[in-house]
Protein backbone atom coordinates (compact mmCIF):
# COMPACT_ATOMS: atom_id res chain seq x y z
CA UNK A 1 0.00 0.00 0.00
CA UNK A 2 1.07 3.60 -0.69
CA UNK A 3 1.20 6.01 2.15
CA UNK A 4 -0.60 8.70 2.30
CA UNK A 5 1.40 11.71 0.56
CA UNK A 6 2.03 8.93 -2.15
CA UNK A 7 -1.87 8.40 -2.27
CA UNK A 8 -2.02 12.09 -3.33
CA UNK A 9 1.67 12.32 -5.07
CA UNK A 10 3.06 14.32 -2.33
CA UNK A 11 6.18 14.68 -0.69
CA UNK A 12 6.25 13.27 2.98
CA UNK A 13 6.63 16.88 4.83
CA UNK A 14 5.18 18.58 7.35
CA UNK A 15 4.42 21.93 5.52
CA UNK A 16 2.25 19.70 3.08
CA UNK A 17 0.82 22.39 0.26
CA UNK A 18 -2.91 22.41 1.37
CA UNK A 19 -3.99 23.66 -1.65
CA UNK A 20 -2.01 20.85 -3.48
CA UNK A 21 -3.76 18.25 -1.38
CA UNK A 22 -7.27 19.65 -1.68
CA UNK A 23 -7.12 19.24 -5.18
CA UNK A 24 -5.29 15.60 -4.84
CA UNK A 25 -8.22 14.70 -3.04
CA UNK A 26 -10.79 15.96 -5.83
CA UNK A 27 -9.02 14.12 -8.32
CA UNK A 28 -8.55 10.98 -6.26
CA UNK A 29 -12.43 10.94 -5.19
CA UNK A 30 -13.86 11.54 -8.44
CA UNK A 31 -12.09 8.30 -9.99
CA UNK A 32 -13.77 6.24 -7.78
CA UNK A 33 -17.05 7.68 -7.37
CA UNK A 34 -20.13 5.76 -7.04
CA UNK A 35 -21.57 6.96 -10.35
CA UNK A 36 -18.60 5.29 -12.22
CA UNK A 37 -19.10 1.73 -10.67
CA UNK A 38 -23.47 1.84 -11.23
CA UNK A 39 -23.18 -1.12 -13.67
CA UNK A 40 -20.39 -2.67 -11.73
CA UNK A 41 -20.19 -5.78 -10.17
CA UNK A 42 -20.39 -5.80 -6.81
CA UNK A 43 -16.58 -6.78 -5.89
CA UNK A 44 -15.57 -3.44 -8.15
CA UNK A 45 -18.21 -1.68 -6.15
CA UNK A 46 -16.47 -2.92 -3.06
CA UNK A 47 -12.75 -2.20 -4.50
CA UNK A 48 -13.92 1.22 -5.38
CA UNK A 49 -16.01 1.65 -1.38
CA UNK A 50 -12.68 0.52 0.27
CA UNK A 51 -10.58 2.75 -2.09
CA UNK A 52 -12.27 6.10 -1.35
CA UNK A 53 -12.58 5.24 2.63
CA UNK A 54 -8.64 5.31 1.83
CA UNK A 55 -8.75 8.09 0.25
CA UNK A 56 -10.74 10.21 2.98
CA UNK A 57 -8.79 8.85 6.00
CA UNK A 58 -5.60 9.78 3.78
CA UNK A 59 -7.01 13.03 3.08
CA UNK A 60 -8.44 13.67 6.94
CA UNK A 61 -5.08 12.82 8.03
CA UNK A 62 -2.83 15.23 5.91
CA UNK A 63 -5.23 18.04 6.07
CA UNK A 64 -4.29 18.18 9.94
CA UNK A 65 -1.54 19.74 11.55
CA UNK A 66 -2.03 17.67 14.76
CA UNK A 67 -2.86 14.25 12.81
CA UNK A 68 0.09 14.70 9.91
CA UNK A 69 2.68 15.19 12.51
CA UNK A 70 1.52 11.95 14.11
CA UNK A 71 1.73 9.84 10.56
CA UNK A 72 4.90 11.36 9.63
CA UNK A 73 6.58 9.99 13.17
CA UNK A 74 4.89 7.15 12.68
CA UNK A 75 6.27 6.66 8.97
CA UNK A 76 9.63 6.68 11.10
CA UNK A 77 8.11 3.71 13.22
CA UNK A 78 7.70 6.64 16.61
CA UNK A 79 4.34 6.53 18.02
CA UNK A 80 3.59 9.83 19.54
CA UNK A 81 0.91 7.97 21.72
CA UNK A 82 2.49 5.16 22.87
CA UNK A 83 0.76 4.54 26.19
CA UNK A 84 3.75 2.51 27.75
CA UNK A 85 6.00 6.09 27.28
CA UNK A 86 4.72 8.75 29.61
CA UNK A 87 7.74 10.70 29.78
CA UNK A 88 6.79 14.55 29.44
CA UNK A 89 8.34 18.08 30.24
CA UNK A 90 7.68 19.00 33.86
CA UNK A 91 6.54 22.20 33.31
CA UNK A 92 4.52 21.59 30.19
CA UNK A 93 2.45 19.10 32.90
CA UNK A 94 2.29 21.94 35.45
CA UNK A 95 1.14 23.96 33.14
CA UNK A 96 -1.61 21.61 31.48
CA UNK A 97 -3.12 21.32 35.15
CA UNK A 98 -3.24 25.19 35.63
CA UNK A 99 -5.19 25.46 32.31
CA UNK A 100 -7.35 22.72 32.98
CA UNK A 101 -8.22 24.41 36.52
CA UNK A 102 -8.58 27.78 34.69
CA UNK A 103 -11.36 26.15 32.30
CA UNK A 104 -13.32 24.62 35.00
CA UNK A 105 -13.01 28.36 37.37
CA UNK A 106 -14.25 29.41 34.06
CA UNK A 107 -17.20 27.32 33.39
CA UNK A 108 -18.02 27.56 37.17
CA UNK A 109 -18.15 31.17 37.36
CA UNK A 110 -20.54 31.20 33.75
CA UNK A 111 -17.49 33.99 32.78
CA UNK A 112 -18.46 34.29 28.31
CA UNK A 113 -15.77 36.80 28.65
CA UNK A 114 -13.26 35.52 30.77
CA UNK A 115 -13.99 31.89 28.20
CA UNK A 116 -13.63 33.87 24.87
CA UNK A 117 -10.09 35.13 26.29
CA UNK A 118 -8.95 31.81 27.17
CA UNK A 119 -9.60 29.99 23.81
CA UNK A 120 -7.94 32.83 21.95
CA UNK A 121 -5.20 31.97 24.61
CA UNK A 122 -4.83 28.27 23.51
CA UNK A 123 -5.39 29.16 20.13
CA UNK A 124 -2.15 31.18 20.02
CA UNK A 125 -0.52 28.18 21.58
CA UNK A 126 -1.66 25.82 18.97
CA UNK A 127 -0.45 27.82 16.34
CA UNK A 128 2.55 28.27 18.29
CA UNK A 129 3.28 24.82 18.49
CA UNK A 130 2.58 24.24 15.07
CA UNK A 131 4.82 26.23 13.61
CA UNK A 132 7.55 24.80 16.33
CA UNK A 133 6.39 21.55 15.04
CA UNK A 134 7.14 23.05 11.45
CA UNK A 135 10.78 24.17 12.73
CA UNK A 136 11.60 21.04 14.05
CA UNK A 137 10.73 18.82 11.31
CA UNK A 138 12.51 21.15 8.77
CA UNK A 139 15.40 20.85 11.19
CA UNK A 140 16.61 17.03 11.64
CA UNK A 141 15.74 17.89 15.19
CA UNK A 142 15.29 15.10 17.59
CA UNK A 143 12.31 13.01 16.88
CA UNK A 144 11.42 12.85 20.43
CA UNK A 145 11.10 16.65 21.04
CA UNK A 146 8.81 16.66 17.84
CA UNK A 147 6.85 13.76 19.84
CA UNK A 148 6.69 15.65 22.84
CA UNK A 149 5.47 18.75 20.76
CA UNK A 150 2.78 16.23 18.94
CA UNK A 151 1.64 15.35 22.59
CA UNK A 152 1.02 18.92 23.49
CA UNK A 153 -0.72 19.67 20.70
CA UNK A 154 -3.20 17.06 21.00
CA UNK A 155 -3.61 18.48 24.58
CA UNK A 156 -4.61 21.90 23.12
CA UNK A 157 -6.46 21.13 20.45
CA UNK A 158 -8.42 18.97 22.79
CA UNK A 159 -8.63 22.01 25.42
CA UNK A 160 -9.45 24.27 22.52
CA UNK A 161 -12.62 22.12 21.79
CA UNK A 162 -13.63 21.57 25.24
CA UNK A 163 -13.51 25.50 26.37
CA UNK A 164 -15.54 25.55 22.94
CA UNK A 165 -18.28 23.08 23.50
CA UNK A 166 -18.83 25.36 26.64
CA UNK A 167 -19.31 28.14 24.74
CA UNK A 168 -21.68 26.63 22.31
CA UNK A 169 -23.88 25.42 25.54
CA UNK A 170 -24.08 28.87 26.62
CA UNK A 171 -24.85 30.60 23.38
Amino acid sequence: MKNYFELFSLTPNFNTDLAKLESAYQQQVAKFHPDNFAISGDKEKNLALQNTSLINTAYDTLKSALLRSTYLLELEGINAFDEKDTQMDVSFLMSQIELREALEAIEADKDELELDEFIEKISSKIKKNIDNISEAFNSTQNKNQIKNMVRELKFYEQLNLQAKQLLDEWI
